[in-house]
């Protein structure tokens, strides 16, 4: 039924185990899978005089994170690959993970997106906010909610 995934993953450990269930269940029915990250843009320095720009700060700051992200997306495709399903990753830089996420899966042909739940519930899901509850909100096709 489903023939192409998109993962989102983080590199967390719930995120870990998520890329884990997602390759057993491609491996099941057959699919390839798409790893996505969606890394934040380098926050904005406020000053007295406004916004003050630091190019050497921001470039630290990318290059943390796209390490980062890609030390997760690189987990997710050898996992991938030592079970012989097929992949891609995809990396973005945006801070708007869920819509970056519904972007993709759109973009990418995505048939399920099968995704990590945090959990947060009460106060901290509304101080926080849920990615996931975005992406079911504002998705077309089918979410998968792995927790």
């Amino acid at each position: 039924m489903f023939k192409h995934l998109l993962v989102p993953t983080d590199g967390s450990p719930l995120s870990q185990a998520t890329v884990a269930q997602a390759v057993a269940f491609a491996q099941s029915c057959g699919a390839r899978i798409t790893f996505f990250h969606a890394a934040p843009n380098a926050p904005a320095i406020q000053g007295g005089a406004g916004a003050l720009s630091d190019p050497t700060i921001a470039k630290a700051f990318h290059e943390k994170v796209d390490a980062a992200a890609n030390q997760a997306l690189s987990a997710a495709a050898a996992q991938s690959a030592q079970a012989h399903v097929a992949c891609d990753t995809v990396l973005v830089h945006g801070n708007q993970p869920a819509e970056a996420i519904v972007q993709a899966a759109s973009q990418q042909g995505c048939d399920l997106i099968f995704m990590a739940s945090h959990g947060r519930r009460g106060v901290s899901a509304l101080l926080l906010g849920s990615e996931t509850n975005k992406v079911l909100t504002h998705c077309k096709i089918p979410v998968l909610v792995y927790r």
